[in-house]
């Protein structure tokens, strides 16, 4: 079983969403998909315009549903095969907690900005190398995804790598929570289909 873990800040929002829209697009697969938030509102459920907005992204409803906010511990970063920040903030806090997970974790949009420049054919051919098993597959695609790290320009303004924090925001902040993370989401699931591919 492959593992993905999405990290924010109260996990009612951003990190919540994230994996929702992940578990609903890799149903299919044998992945599970957890959230977590730095400063998690323990036991809260997603903030009603996040249900909202993963309702228009096309979330499954049940786990929308489902959704109970946890806050992040080193405990749970000890599997995952990705880690996926909402923000620099975020990627820092997780270093913090777990040194090792340093190359395993990127925000979701650093992630979707690094696998752009990688073809499915070098994520196929990496996944390949590693054998059968789904969980080396992944890590190695994610390998070739964060090796393009220093072969691309950062972004004009690092900020770019975020995703806005809609928390206690108007309706339109949301909708750029939306914008922002829907085609990063993309990104994270045509890389895991890919490193799958037999």
């Amino acid at each position: 079983m492959i593992e993905i873990l999405t990290v924010c800040t109260g996990n009612v929002c951003r990190s919540p969403l994230a994996a929702t829209l992940l578990a609903t697009r890799l149903a299919d697969l044998d992945v599970r998909v957890n959230s977590a938030g730095t400063y998690g509102l323990q036991g809260e459920s997603m903030t009603d315009d996040t249900k909202r907005l993963a309702a228009q992204l096309q979330a499954g409803p049940e786990l929308v549903d489902a959704h109970r906010a946890t806050y992040l511990t080193e405990a749970h970063l000890a599997s995952p095969d990705l880690i996926l920040a909402m923000s620099r903030e975020h990627r820092r806090r997780i270093v913090e907690l777990s040194p090792a997970r340093l190359r395993s974790t990127l925000t979701v949009r650093e992630f979707a900005r690094l696998a752009a420049e990688v073809t499915d054919a070098e994520i196929v051919e990496s996944a390949t190398a590693a054998g059968d098993d789904d969980s080396r597959r992944l890590r190695a695609a994610i390998t070739t995804v964060i090796g393009m790290r220093g072969m691309t320009p950062p972004p004009a303004d690092p900020v770019d790598d975020d995703v806005v924090d809609p928390y206690r925001r108007s309706w339109e902040t949301y909708e750029l929570t939306g914008a922002q993370l829907a085609p990063a989401v993309d990104q994270v699931v045509r890389v895991v289909r890919l490193a799958l591919t037999r």
